[in-house]
Order: C-alpha cells, then sequence, then structure tokens
C-alpha cells in the first residue's frame, strides 16, 4: 500500500486503533445481520477490466490527470454513467 495516496493526510489516530482490542470497539451502530441476509445475499464479482489503447485530447488527458489517482478509474465511472444513460 502506498504511503499517501492522498493529498490530506489522515487525522485520525492509527497508533491508538491499533492498539485497541476486539473487545473495546463499538459496534452498537451496525445493524446484526441475521441468517436471512445471508440467504439472499448474492456475492458479485467486478468484471475484470481490458486494456486498450484510446485517444483522448491532451487537455482532457491531463484534466483526468490533475485530479490525481485513479484518472482511468474516473474516466471508466464517465463513460459506464454515459453508457446507462443511453441503454435502450
Amino acid at each position: 500500500m502506498r504511503k499517501h495516496a492522498t493529498k490530506n493526510r489522515s487525522r485520525t489516530n492509527w497508533a491508538k486503533i491499533d492498539k485497541l482490542k476486539d473487545s473495546e470497539i463499538d459496534f452498537s451502530d451496525i445493524p446484526k445481520l441475521g441468517k436471512t441476509f445471508f440467504k439472499r445475499s448474492v456475492l458479485r464479482l467486478p468484471e475484470p477490466k481490458t486494456a486498450i489503447t484510446i485517444r483522448l485530447d491532451r487537455q482532457v488527458l491531463n484534466w483526468f490527470k490533475a485530479k490525481g489517482p485513479g484518472y482511468q478509474t474516473r474516466i471508466n465511472a464517465l463513460l459506464r454513467a454515459y453508457m446507462e444513460a443511453h441503454k435502450e
């Protein structure tokens, strides 16, 4: 895992969290998941992506890259949203 994937540093005290015992963690805001939930649940794995070559305007590519790591994922999400909006 990379040290800093974002420009903003976390203000979370990870050392304190790492020292917590499981019995000290407050789970009261998490609903219980019973047998019915797991009987109806479905495992959905993401489809593998295909590597392609695409020609983009330099300004478009630079804009996406300027938003930070994950620019290809954001381009994919935008294209997916367009696809979903234009399905017949």
